[in-house]
């Protein structure tokens, strides 16, 4: 990787189907930027048997959710790791008001702040019966419609909150999920252009 290039500080959402997985590889590809996922942050430090990791595995353990404390703690840990230093695209952080603030703080700290939210929209029932398609064909019998139909109503009342916080400060780039995978990526890499967010030259 090279050395003294700095690429933008993103944050990707979008509900449970919108092919968000997919979208975050191939723009954190794009501008040699680590993706960030807050569950793969969990699942590494219990893999590796971290302190973090043993309290995070108590607690899912026990069915409840990692608290924001812990979840600012963590994410701060990967952050503070060489890859992030120059940029990075964040996955499932933050999922509350309390963490936007935490990662306001963080990266105002080290003379940063995000750069774009991508948002990618998707219809509900559209989502839904892609959901359900890929259940059937791996055989998830526990994936029913209404299941299915939960988190993404769960998704919508968790980030709206979010969304509108970073839709006042101007950061939200709305783009339509839907579609061929290629067509969606174009879509994503022309709002980040549009944006003024080019790919530096290595």
């Amino acid at each position: 990787m090279s050395t003294g290039r700095t690429g933008p500080r993103l944050l990707i959402v979008g509900p449970p189907g919108a092919g968000k997985g997919t979208q975050a590889a191939r723009i954190a590809d794009r501008y040699g930027i680590p993706t960030i996922s807050t569950g793969d942050i969990f699942r590494s430090n219990i893999a590796n048997g971290t302190e973090l990791g043993k309290q995070v595995k108590a607690i899912v353990d026990g069915g409840d959710y990692v608290p924001d404390s812990l979840t600012n703690a963590l994410v701060t840990d990967r952050l503070s790791e060489a890859d992030a230093a120059g940029g990075f695209l964040l996955d499932g952080y933050p999922r509350t008001p309390d963490q936007v603030r935490y990662l306001d703080e963080l990266l105002s700290g080290h003379g940063h702040a995000l750069d774009a939210v991508v948002r990618l929209l998707a219809d509900e029932d559209e989502v839904v019966r892609r959901l359900r398609q890929r259940a059937l064909e791996q055989g998830r019998v526990d994936d029913s419609e209404e299941a299915i139909r939960h988190r993404q109503e769960v998704y919508q009342r968790e980030t709206a909150p979010l969304l509108e916080m970073f839709g006042e400060r101007g950061l939200l780039l709305e783009v339509d999920g839907l579609g061929a995978v290629d067509d969606v990526t174009g879509r994503i890499f022309a709002a980040l252009d549009g944006r003024g967010i080019a790919v530096s030259a290595a």
